[in-house]
Formats: structure tokens, C-alpha cells, sequence
């Protein structure tokens, strides 16, 4: 039997019968398998936790007779379920270890379904669910992710915070078989000591204690034994840039750095990078949240471009993470869209400003040209030096200053920020600073830094031009402080043989610009109100209209990605790495492991600017 639509036959029914028991192409196996494992775990789950949901001819007889496979089985199901749960991620992203351990975990759980519940449904679902995953075994084959025993802690605080949830859950699954009427404190004062394998204040009837006891201790040994696993197995530590590497791309810096005024910040020692087969191309990277993230365009000759983005995909697909790029320029993207197949889209505008046309005079830099007179009759000076002409004190002053000036707790920034200030080989880059003697009469009593009162930090690009990374002023000093700075370091160019400068990145620039010009449409206009909107959080607008100040070129920048359902994760994953979004360890712990980094980056599309809103917001 066939079918003919429009004069093509399509396949006949028994092609189409074939086809379903020949079962999913492989390349879909991990998605399904994963969405099977959660659906499978919330099953095991409700058969331990719920009454109703396992009862079964034999429910009564089973829960009367102590110590047999009753109680036994509810908290093997539900050990099964909680662990189904905890894989179904790994599984979706094809991983070798969650493919282990669902082989070994799926026949225990068809065990705990067929003898608890006597469910014969769910135990074939699970023995099915094996099959799928024997069978398609190669395509689990996903080295793991970099880790720490960082995760050991935060496995215990998750997994303690869930166990509790769930035990109370399983403690008032018995309303009719609880003795008396115990407080919510008497019900979480049982889940406490029965994780723990101890028996608790509430009483229950015909043998149900048994039950809720075996389930308790079975996330409480849960709990504890994930906890070891995780601090006691072997470190798979987070890419670093180590110093062959660092050596590598500083030379291909010294002949393309000029090419993108990112490529100074690929030097970034949290970086990994992966070169080219001729080693005259690289593309650094960092891994969060399985999220692969390039910044910028990869450093080197652009004809050796296509062997380093290959080596970066073959990375991502061997560890089934995501490819994203943050910030490529627009020669990049085409690279990156035509060697990969991925998209890209349109993601701001870097401002770079030509020296050769800057000037304070003119109409539009009157607000500029008058706060920084402002400023320079307030007594303030500045000094535009190259690092290497600092002194080992002033240099040591600086990075303190900077230290204490930061806003946050926590290190910022990942595709244009460097994060050090000095370091060794960063000779080439200029420091600008504002200086200004205390007031004796000053409240506070003098600045432990001097007159020092502003800093703004950039590294070099390439030959004759430089990117910013880094601005930071004292909160006492007067406004406009990096307005002065910028200016100074605009007029000292010359000097030091720069000829372009790059400033900020504005994000969503364009949708800015042309929203606010008469003549825009609703979409437009509707667009650009949420961006403002979002502004007051994450300083959209504001940073725009900062760069704009010093009328530069607008560079377009974009993200490149895979599936447009990837951008959340990549978009959340970005922030992460910007420093924005901290999923780090609590404050105390993290302050044992901070690394002395003294620097922060430039303000970027998503981070929050280090200057105050109210000073991007004058002039």
C-alpha cells in the first residue's frame, strides 16, 4: 500500500512500520533518553513518597510485616528516582559517566517498581529505557566537564536543602496513620534525625514508621555519599592559560594583535585556547555552565583561522558543550558562520575613537569641554604613562587603589577585561591617573592613596592603538573623573604613538539611535522603550550615551550560536562569565580562594558600569 500527494509517492506503510521499530536516530537517543530518566525519576520518586500512588492487592500485607521489601523497596525507589533526576542533565549532553550509572540505576528502579508497587508497566518502562541505552551506547561517549571539590559543597548544600524538602514531603504523605497531631517543628525535627537514620518524635501506625525511616535514610546516605564522591575523585581543575601558551599568543599578537582590539585581552590567565594544526591561529575560550564561550575573533592569521575553529568545535563536541561566541567583529562572524554552520546575530557597537579627528572643540563636545575645565579648575591633574615608566611604589599604590575602588565583591568581566594590572609582559600598556592633593580639613582624614583620585587602565592594540579594560575612581573625588581621564589620555596619544582608541561596547546601540530619531516605528519605538527599561538595572542607555560623548566610529559586534533556543543559556552563561550573575561560593569561602587579581574590566554589555549611574548620567 502507498500513497501519491501531488505525483510524489510517498513511503508506504510498511517503510513507515520499519521505521518505528528500527526506533529514534541515534543523534536524538541523549535528548529522549534524558527526557525519559526525569520522567522515570518523578515516577520512582512518587511510588517511594505517596500511599496512594503504590497501592497495590499486596500494599497492606507489605507494610505488616517488618523488615521485608516493603519499606525496603519504597526507599530503593526512591533513592532510583532522586539519582534518575541527578542524570537526566549529563544524559542529555551525551556524557560516558551518566550513561553508567543510568545502566546500573534503571534495572534497580524496574526492581523497586515491579516489588513495591508490582507495577509491571513501570518496570518495563525502565527495561525499555536500558535497552534504548545499550543499544545507542556510542553516542554517549562526552568526556566530562572541569570541576573541583568546590562542587563537593555545593552538592551537600543542594542536595541537604532538597533531602529536607522531600522528607517532609514524605513525613505528611501519612495523614491518616500519623499518631496525634505533630507541629510542622516535630515533622522537620523527624526528617533531621531520620536523614541521619535516627528515629524521630512522630509516631505512625501499622508499620508505617518503617517505610518513612528507610525513606529518610535513604536521602540522608544520598546526601553523604554524593558528597565523598564529588570531594574525594580526581580534579578535572578549569583551563589556564599556562605560560607556553601565553608565550604562543603573544607572538601572534606581535604581528596581528592590530587586526581586533580585543586580542590583548585573550591573554587573560582563566582562559583556555586551542591552535590551529600550524599553530599560526588560536581561539582562547572559557567553558560555564556547559556553555563553550569564545570572545572576540580568534588571534592570528585570518587564513589559518578555519584550522583553530575547527580544533574549538572538535573541544565542544568531544565534551558536548555549547559553542557560543561573545564581541566577534563583523570579518569574524562571516569566518565563524561559513567555517561552522552556526548564525550570528547583531549584538552592539564598540566605540573607537580615531585620534587624529579628536578635538573638545565644537558644538558637540561642549558638555565634555566644560565638565573636564570644571574639574581641571578644582586643582584635579592628570598623568598618561605607559606602565613600564611607572615606579614599582606608584605601580603598587595603583593596584591597591583599584582594589579598594572596585564596587563589588567579585572580580568582572571576561571578553574585554584582562583582569591585572602590571603584570609581566603588559609593559606596552598606558595608565592614566588623576591626582589631587587632600583637603586638610577632610572629615575622613586623608586617602591612604595620596592625591591619586582616578585610574583608568588600557592595554595595547596592536602597534598604534590601545582598548580600555579598566576605570575606577575614589567615591570622594569629584564627578566626571573618567570623563578627565578619557580626554587626557585622547590628548597624550600622540605622544605615545597611538592612533586610535577603543572605548566601551554599547550594547543594542543601534536599536537606541534609531528608535529616538523622528520618523521611528512602533516596533522600534517599543524595542527601545523595554531597552531603557532594562537600563535601569544594567545601564543599556547610559553607557551609549557615555561613549557617545566623544563622538567615535561605531564598530558592530555580534554573537555567534548554534540554535536560537541556545541564546538564554548562552545569554545567562555570558553573564556568568562577565561576573555579573554569581553563582560562586558564599561570600566567607570565597574570600579563602580569591585570587589576588587587582584589576576589573571595562564597563561591557552586561555588566554594571563601574562608575555610578549619576556620573554617566552628567553632562
Amino acid at each position: 500500500m502507498s500513497v501519491t500527494v501531488d505525483g510524489d509517492k510517498t513511503r508506504s506503510v510498511p517503510d513507515r512500520v520499519r521505521r518505528i521499530l528500527r526506533g529514534p536516530r541515534p543523534e536524538k537517543v541523549p535528548a529522549l533518553v534524558g527526557t525519559a530518566c526525569t520522567l522515570i525519576g518523578l515516577i520512582d520518586i512518587a511510588a517511594g513518597v505517596f500511599p496512594r500512588f503504590r497501592a497495590s492487592r499486596m500494599h497492606a500485607l507489605a507494610e505488616v510485616l517488618p523488615g521485608t521489601l516493603g519499606p525496603l523497596s519504597a526507599a530503593l525507589s526512591l533513592s532510583a528516582g532522586v539519582l534518575l533526576l541527578l542524570l537526566a542533565h549529563g544524559l542529555k549532553r551525551n556524557k560516558r559517566r551518566a550513561w553508567r550509572a543510568a545502566v546500573i540505576l534503571l534495572p534497580i528502579g524496574a526492581v523497586a517498581q515491579f516489588v513495591w508497587r508490582h507495577s509491571l508497566t513501570g518496570a518495563l518502562l525502565s527495561l525499555a529505557l536500558l535497552a534504548l541505552l545499550l543499544r545507542h551506547r556510542d553516542e554517549f561517549a562526552a568526556l566530562p566537564d572541569p570541576r573541583s571539590r568546590w562542587r563537593a559543597l555545593a552538592n551537600f548544600v543542594v542536595m541537604g536543602a532538597g533531602s529536607i524538602a522531600l522528607g517532609l514531603v514524605i513525613v505528611s504523605a501519612h495523614p491518616r496513620r500519623v499518631v496525634g497531631s505533630p507541629s510542622l517543628t516535630d515533622r522537620l525535627e523527624h526528617v533531621l534525625y531520620g536523614l541521619f537514620g535516627i528515629e524521630g518524635p512522630v509516631a505512625y501506625t501499622r508499620g508505617v514508621d518503617w517505610t518513612v525511616g528507610y525513606s529518610l535514610g535513604a536521602l540522608g546516605m544520598l546526601t553523604a555519599l554524593t558528597t565523598i564522591y564529588l570531594a574525594f575523585r580526581p580534579e578535572h581543575p578549569a583551563a589556564r592559560l599556562t605560560e607556553d601558551d601565553e608565550t604562543k599568543l603573544r607572538a601572534l599578537l606581535d604581528k596581528h594583535g592590530a587586526r581586533d582590539s580585543l586580542g590583548h585581552f585573550a591573554l587573560r590567565r582563566d582562559k583556555g585556547v586551542v591552535f590551529s594544526p600550524s599553530g599560526k591561529a588560536a581561539v582562547c575560550y572559557r567553558v560555564v555552565s556547559g556553555v563553550m564561550l569564545a570572545s572576540g575573533d580568534p588571534i592570528g592569521d585570518v587564513e589559518a583561522w578555519p584550522g583553530a575553529i575547527e580544533r574549538f568545535m572538535d573541544e565542544a563536541k568531544a565534551h558536548s558543550w555549547t559553542p557560543a561566541v561573545m564581541g566577534c567583529s563583523e570579518t569574524g562572524g562571516h569566518v565563524w558562520t561559513r567555517e561552522t554552520g552556526l548564525d550570528a546575530l547583531e549584538l552592539g557597537d564598540e566605540a573607537v575613537v580615531d585620534v587624529a579627528d579628536f578635538s573638545l572643540s565644537g558644538r558637540a563636545m561642549r558638555n565634555v569641554r566644560q565638565m573636564v575645565k570644571r574639574i581641571e579648575r578644582n586643582g584635579y591633574t592628570t598623568k598618561v604613562r605607559r606602565v613600564a615608566d611607572l615606579t614599582d611604589a606608584e605601580l603598587d599604590r595603583i593596584r591597591r587603589a583599584a582594589d579598594d575602588w572596585r564596587g563589588t565583591d567579585t572580580e568582572r568581566g571576561f571578553s574585554m577585561a584582562l583582569g591585572r594590572i602590571g603584570g609581566p609582559g603588559d609593559g606596552e600598556a598606558v595608565i592614566a591617573t588623576a591626582h589631587k592633593e587632600d583637603d586638610p580639613d577632610t572629615p575622613d582624614g586623608p586617602s591612604p592613596y595620596g592625591d591619586l583620585k582616578a585610574i583608568i587602565h588600557f592595554v595595547p592594540w596592536g602597534p598604534d592603538g590601545m582598548s580600555l579594560e579598566l576605570m575606577r575612581r575614589d567615591r570622594a573625588a569629584d564627578p566626571g573623573m573618567n570623563e578627565l581621564l578619557i580626554v587626557a589620555a585622547l590628548q597624550a596619544a600622540p605622544r605615545l604613538g597611538i592612533q586610535r582608541v577603543s572605548l566601551n561596547f554599547a550594547m543594542f546601540r543601534a536599536a537606541l539611535a534609531r528608535g529616538e530619531k523622528i520618523g521611528a516605528g512602533p516596533v522600534l519605538r517599543l524595542w527601545r522603550g523595554l531597552l531603557v527599561f532594562l537600563s535601569r538595572w544594567f545601564q543599556i542607555e547610559s553607557l551609549y550615551k557615555f561613549n557617545a560623548k566623544f563622538q567615535p566610529r561605531w564598530e558592530p559586534r555580534f554573537v555567534v550560536y548554534r540554535k536560537s533556543r541556545d541564546l538564554p543559556r548562552i545569554g545567562f552563561a555570558a553573564m556568568q562569565a562577565e561576573g555579573f550573575v554569581n553563582l560562586s561560593l558564599p561570600r566567607p569561602l570565597a574570600r579563602l580562594t580569591r585570587r589576588t587579581h587587582t584589576a576589573t574590566p571595562r564597563p561591557c554589555a552586561h555588566i554594571v558600569p563601574t562608575q555610578p549611574e549619576h556620573e554617566i548620567r552628567a553632562a
